[in-house]
């Protein structure tokens, strides 16, 4: 398959430096590489937004089973000094 593909010429630039750093020995192989690791980077992020909507969903099932409680900033602080404290004079 053969498919034209127009750059600005910031990237045609680029990507005419990795072909010529010898890196790649064409402007294909270049845009394959690229396209590869594009794929890697949206499946990682898609492997992200499933464990947040999974976070969330366990969040919200907590809610709906009544295993969660209110608190206030102010205890969470004087929880996190007092075992700061504690973790200074160990």
């Amino acid at each position: 398959m053969s498919l034209n593909v127009s750059l600005p010429p910031e990237l045609e630039n680029r990507v005419r430096q990795h072909v010529e750093s010898g890196l790649y020995s064409s402007a294909s192989e270049v845009i394959r590489e690229a396209l590869r690791l594009f794929e890697a980077y949206q499946s990682v992020q898609a492997a992200k937004l499933a464990a947040l909507k999974t976070d969330i969903a366990q969040g919200v099932a907590d809610i709906d089973a009544g295993r969660v409680r209110e608190v206030s900033i102010s205890s969470i602080k004087e929880r996190g000094r007092a075992i700061h404290a504690t973790a200074k004079t160990v």
